[in-house]
């Protein structure tokens, strides 16, 4: 018989999983944050395939290290750091991966240029933004994380993480030329 999971709390399941290995109260998890989880690696990578194989791993991994999730911060937080620390790590593996194509393709013509004509959209413009302030951004603004959850997940002190969030918006703010607040436009 199925349970009905979905009146209990996130720190109920989690020790639920911890406790039993429950993996009808993690599917709860899994259903609550997998969606913001998506959202978050999409936006961060601009690549749709990638963050789902990210979310995917991601997800697993939250599982299969449950047990040394402690509460301190909310879980949602703890996964997010999972799969920030995820990206970083695939992005450091292509960016070896790049520089050996680049020395084995040495003396080959560069593409041509992107269209100047192209219209401008939001994820474009987030993929120019420094990785650090990308996901700051989007921890805060689009995910809902409070400055104190998103620099927890990014392994980062609290005033760094609120300068890399203030350099983001601003940078969109030259960008989508206004001077509204920009959080709810990302969501």
């Amino acid at each position: 018989m199925r349970q009905n999971l979905t009146g209990v709390i996130d720190s109920e399941l989690v020790l639920r999983v911890q406790a039993a290995g429950d993996r009808a109260a993690y599917g709860e998890l899994v259903r609550r944050h997998q969606g913001a989880l998506r959202a978050f690696l999409w936006r961060l990578t601009g690549n749709a395939a990638l963050a789902d194989d990210l979310a995917q791993d991601t997800l697993i991994k939250g599982y299969e290290s449950i047990a040394t999730y402690r509460g301190q911060a909310a879980f949602r937080s703890w996964l997010f750091a999972i799969a920030y620390r995820a990206f970083l790590r695939g992005r450091r593996k292509a960016a070896r991966y790049t520089r050996a194509l680049d020395a084995a393709a040495e003396g080959v013509p560069p593409p041509p240029a992107p269209d100047p004509d192209m219209t401008l959209d939001l994820q474009r413009y987030l993929l120019t933004l420094d990785i650090e302030e990308r996901a700051a951004l989007l921890l805060c603004d689009a995910c809902g994380l409070s400055h104190s959850e998103a620099a927890a997940a990014m392994a980062m002190p609290l005033g760094t993480l609120k300068t890399y969030v203030q350099r983001a918006r601003g940078k969109m703010r030259v960008v989508l030329n206004t001077r509204e607040d920009i959080s709810c436009r990302i969501a």
